[in-house]
């Protein structure tokens, strides 16, 4: 059975991701200790707040080393969600530069606003359209809305690693990808019927 350790660096309430891994089948373990991940099937990094922040949390707890062994020396499937997504990038952009995971080219930035109907931060539903074919979306219907809470976004560079994008605020990349490493702006956990079933597709990676 999968052991899906969950990341816990302080910055999310851990509860719905953990139980919604439950419900799709697999194991969840929420843990802060760098040395649990080594028993991981799958790892799952969420949070919400602000990117320096989220940086400087997972060095403290010297979980940034872990993560890149296991997960890039070790190739063990990863999902980054909302804030985690954006921790995958290069660089954060949020009151100054931040150095990143750097496993998605790319910068964190603010949303701009294109019109009076775009709020900042982005919360609720909205569609996503698969821009690149992922086991992370299989049996995903074209256009099904899913949940956001956010004030940044990912602009990548390398437009391979892009999976989706969400037609709101100009448009903005809304998960990432290649191999066995994913992120989702949205929050699965919280997005019904379509959100598990990304869930479920992770646990099969």
């Amino acid at each position: 059975m999968n052991r899906v350790v969950i990341v816990d660096y302080g910055m999310c309430n851990l509860d719905s991701i953990a139980r919604a891994i439950e419900e799709c089948g697999g194991r969840s373990f929420v843990s802060d200790n760098p040395r649990e991940l080594k028993a991981a099937t799958q790892i799952i990094l969420p949070g919400v707040g602000a990117f320096p922040d989220a940086m400087h949390n997972l060095n403290e707890r010297g979980l940034v080393p872990a993560l890149q062994n296991e997960v890039i020396g070790n190739h063990i499937p990863f999902l980054g969600i909302c804030l985690g997504m954006q921790l995958m990038a290069t660089t954060g952009h949020e009151g100054g530069v931040t150095q990143g995971l750097g496993w998605i080219d790319g910068a964190v930035v603010k949303l701009e606003p294109k019109g009076e109907e775009h709020r900042i931060p982005h919360i609720g539903w909205n569609n996503i359209e698969i821009v690149r074919e992922s086991p992370l979306f299989k049996d995903i219907a074209p256009e099904r809305d899913f949940y956001f809470v956010h004030s940044y976004h990912i602009k990548c560079t390398n437009l391979g690693q892009v999976l989706t994008r969400t037609p709101y605020a100009g448009g903005f990349v809304s998960a990432v990808g290649y191999d066995h490493v994913f992120g989702v702006q949205f929050h699965p956990e919280k997005s019904q019927k379509a959100g598990f079933q990304v869930l479920r597709n992770f646990l099969a990676v």
